[in-house]
């Protein structure tokens, strides 16, 4: 943390060490299991069901194409 002076006041900028740091992860609903040649809008169903982000959602099907397992072109708009 940064402490700042008012301006004019002739103080000096002090820098308090901060060392407890925390984070936190939501818990997911699940796993969700397609079977081979699913279609594009059963994972898509499946993915809003699990409370996937639209910003998640893009990221997976960007994965899913890199490894080779979705056939698509992907337009992020």
């Amino acid at each position: 943390m940064v402490s700042q002076p008012a301006p004019f006041s002739n103080g000096q900028t002090e820098v308090a060490p901060r060392s407890s740091v925390s984070a936190s992860e939501e818990q997911g609903r699940g796993f969700l299991r397609l079977q081979s040649g699913a279609s594009l809008a059963s994972l898509v169903a499946g993915l809003n069901a699990l409370g996937v982000t639209p910003r998640d959602m893009i990221s997976i099907l960007q994965a899913i194409k890199a490894a080779g397992a979705l056939q698509a072109d992907i337009e992020v708009m």
